[in-house]
């Protein structure tokens, strides 16, 4: 279908807003400014008083666990993992998984969320046959675990997943392999992913340095800290999207620089997980690829890209006592376009000419919204998504002036109220 997006103000690659049009043609954005009275739509959309930006990218989530939300808070990351998440995620079925998902879908799209990289357990072709009904994009991976009897039933089932998933639903399902993180996954098992992943030539979703107390026990079991010892295994030879990177020295970005590992930071589940403060400031210097991700939303607790962005912008100013360390275009090419780049898309996160046509517009009719001195600016530190008012992805209209047109949010809410009724008693 040809839809003009009219009279937007919109956000250009140079980071700059002016008011124009968007021509989109199939999946992808056929022009962007002025268009060609030669060009004409099937479809306009009036965007006066809207913001036009490319869709945001979350990094790194899991998002079945939606069904988890406020089920164990204020705990230690080891703690909660332990005694409280991994217990009751052991009883979860398909079904939980599928509605989590449906649940996590509703939530991205009324944030403003067209893509997302998520790790989970078992059942995982549930959530690509989410993001085949909702409309989303997705980067899916099998959360990989080394450390118990089936270990390699579970390297088996991502291989299904890539070949059932991959480059499916019209092209959005990008398939990785996800090795939880080396505290799960033994060295010889990190090795077995790397040559499954390769034989496939599939890339890597792995969580790395999350916590003190991880680098202190890779040290103490291994001898050297986590990117040295998993770099050893062969793992970071496929691609890699590292998730947290909190505790970094000069030898662990040394490697991050040598492998073009991209790092997704989260620093919402970091705050609240107390983990720590990724040494982001740095790491963009330095020109690592430093995109952002909500986790999962038992950790964080929601699915809200824009509050990430945010919390970018500003942790990292308190942090460094610099209120220029992360400016507020740079926290939102983080949570769009570094972010694409993070999960191996090269044309998703800007709105360009020949780029797939992921387009967000926010109601700028607010009281937040005013005076409109600087678009990005009140974006970043003074909206919040509930101006999100119309989603794109590849072209597909998901929600209209806060419609979903995808998904039926009533059943998918009652369903979700019912597994985790059903979860719970057994």
């Amino acid at each position: 279908m040809k839809i003009l997006i009219s009279n937007a103000h919109v956000l250009h690659p140079d980071g700059s807003v002016r008011e124009g049009n968007i021509a989109i043609e199939g999946n992808k954005i056929a022009a962007v400014g002025e268009i060609p009275a030669s060009w004409q739509p099937e479809r306009t959309i009036d965007a006066k008083d809207r913001l036009a930006v490319p869709g945001f990218v979350n990094a790194h989530t899991h998002a079945s666990m939606t069904l988890l939300r406020s089920y164990a808070d204020d705990m230690k990351l080891m703690d909660w993992l332990q005694q409280k998440i991994w217990p009751i995620e052991a009883k979860m079925r398909n079904e939980d998984i599928y509605w989590g998902a449906m649940l996590a879908a509703v939530e991205m799209i009324q944030g403003g969320t067209t893509t997302f990289a998520d790790m989970y357990g078992p059942d995982m072709e549930k959530v690509a046959e989410v993001v085949a009904e909702s409309g989303l994009r997705a980067i899916l991976s099998r959360g990989l675990i080394g450390v118990v009897p089936d270990a390699d039933e579970k390297i088996a089932e991502n291989v299904a997943l890539f070949k059932n998933w991959h480059q499916k639903a019209e092209g959005r399902i990008t398939v990785m392999f996800g090795p939880h993180a080396l505290y799960t996954c033994p060295p010889d098992y990190l090795h077995k992913v790397a040559e499954a992943a390769k034989s496939l030539g599939a890339e890597i979703h792995i969580h790395m340095s999350e916590t003190r107390g991880e680098v202190e026990e890779c040290l103490k079991q291994y001898g050297k800290r986590p990117f040295a010892h998993v770099a050893a295994t062969g793992l970071f030879d496929n691609g890699t999207l590292a998730a947290h990177c909190v505790h970094l020295d000069d030898e662990d970005i040394s490697i991050i620089k040598k492998y073009g590992i991209r790092v997704a930071h989260n620093p919402g589940s970091n705050m609240k997980l107390a983990s720590g403060i990724a040494p982001v400031p740095r790491l963009l210097a330095e020109g690592v690829c430093v995109a952002l991700g909500t986790d999962g939303a038992s950790s964080n607790n929601n699915l809200d890209m824009l509050e990430e962005v945010n919390l970018a912008a500003m942790l990292h100013k308190v942090a460094s006592y610099d209120p220029e360390a992360v400016p507020a275009g740079e926290a939102l090419r983080m949570g769009t376009a570094y972010g694409a780049k993070a999960v191996g898309l090269s044309d998703v996160g800007l709105l360009k000419e020949g780029y797939k046509a992921d387009i967000v517009l926010f109601d700028m009719t607010s009281p937040a919204w005013m005076p409109r001195h600087d678009p990005v600016s009140l974006l970043v530190y003074s909206a919040n998504a509930s101006s999100v008012d119309t989603v794109i992805v590849d072209g597909r209209i998901l929600m209209e002036k806060r419609e979903l047109l995808t998904l039926d949010e009533e059943r998918i809410l009652f369903e979700t109220k019912r597994r985790v009724e059903h979860l719970l008693a057994h």
